[in-house]
């Protein structure tokens, strides 16, 4: 398929900047792809479309403020940095500024912190040494601020905005450090709605997946079977495999929170016999003509043109039935991406008495 078969006009009022009031009152556009329709209903009213016993397994990683600014030594020039992967104070970082980077170069920070690039890593990538007094993580959570996407603008002086992303650029049950971007389906939970799924009988388990680069890369290939996906790491411990595994077992429901908590699920699935404790990295493109192992319906947010996720959510559910649920939404102005509304997918294993407000796109 083309890479351009996934392409569609968002009018940039659409792009959320900032998050709704509360978590759970975002608009939730339902699909049911066998039946070709939809539904507009809210997030909060997720219990009524599961049934007790089905099981809700969601991405527990956590954000961390991996976005710097410093100041080149030698010229005083601007720095921007996103950490993405490392250990103590030596990080593989994404680099921005006026130039190329040069091996050798200091960054200043405040604090009295520096940064030495050590090495240049091809595709705007850098290998940064960190020094300073204390830990780097400390340094981090004083200094970074969330890696916010581009298309959500922040100026300097919107100090508010940004002790908002704090808290809401981050799930309320995230656990694990590690993203450099949030799973986003996860925000849309608060704690009164996960308790009112439990009550309803409703289980819930946790995986990570470390968020990185990759899930967000731009496919620039004209052929999407052509891309690569970078690799992410993922853990999933004993007592959510076992769930996993008996719900299995039991031909329950399993819905999945984010196309991250998909790719732990189906990459476990297509590789072991049986769900069990694990810790492993997937760089699993789900597109279409991909046959989903065990997910019965997605939760998730609305995507970019051209991106693996977009790419993701029409394997589920069908390439035209997503870009036409894709031009509904646009035409009732739902709010767009990460800060944005969502819609559920649901699969075979529902039927349409659920729905009661119709909206057919089968013509």
């Amino acid at each position: 398929m083309k890479t351009s078969d996934f392409d569609y006009y968002l009018p940039r009022e659409l792009i959320a900047q900032a998050p709704l009031l509360r978590r759970d009152i975002s608009r939730m556009m339902v699909l049911l792809p066998s039946e070709k329709i939809v539904e507009h209903s809210c997030v909060s009213n997720l219990p009524d479309w599961l049934y007790s016993g089905d099981l809700i397994v969601a991405n527990n990683s956590r954000v961390i403020p991996a976005r710097l600014f410093g100041i080149k030594k030698r010229t005083g020039g601007n720095v921007e940095i996103l950490i993405i992967e490392g250990k103590d104070k030596l990080w593989e970082s994404y680099y921005h500024a006026s130039g190329r980077p040069k091996k050798g170069t200091i960054i200043i920070f405040n604090d009295n912190w520096t940064g030495r690039i050590e090495e240049q890593l091809g595709e705007g990538k850098v290998l940064i040494s960190f020094e300073g007094n204390g830990s780097f993580q400390d340094f981090l959570l004083r200094n970074g601020t969330m890696p916010l996407p581009p298309y959500i603008k922040r100026s300097k002086s919107e100090n508010k905005l940004g002790v908002i992303d704090r808290e809401r650029y981050q799930t309320i049950y995230a656990k694990h450090e590690g993203s450099i971007a949030a799973p986003t389906a996860g925000l849309h939970f608060s704690s009164e709605l996960i308790e009112k799924l439990k009550k309803k009988g409703i289980e819930w388990c946790e995986v990570t997946l470390h968020v990185g680069p990759g899930t967000f890369k731009p496919v620039k290939t004209e052929n999407i079977e052509d891309h690569k996906m970078e690799a992410e790491r993922f853990e999933i411990t004993e007592d959510a495999a076992e769930k996993i595994h008996q719900a299995i077992l039991l031909q329950k429901r399993i819905i999945a929170i984010g196309s991250t908590t998909v790719r732990v699920l189906e990459t476990l699935a297509r590789n072991e016999k049986y769900f069990k404790e694990k810790k492993g990295q997937t760089d699993l493109f789900i597109r279409p003509g991909y046959r989903f192992q065990i997910v019965d319906a997605i939760l998730t947010n609305f995507h970019l043109p051209r991106s693996t996720l977009l790419m993701m959510v029409s394997a589920f559910a069908g390439k035209d039935f997503i870009m036409k649920a894709y031009q509904l939404a646009i035409k009732e102005k739902y709010r767009f991406y990460s800060y944005g509304d969502c819609m559920v997918i649901l699969g075979r294993k529902w039927d349409k008495n659920y729905f009661h407000n119709v909206i057919c796109l089968n013509e």
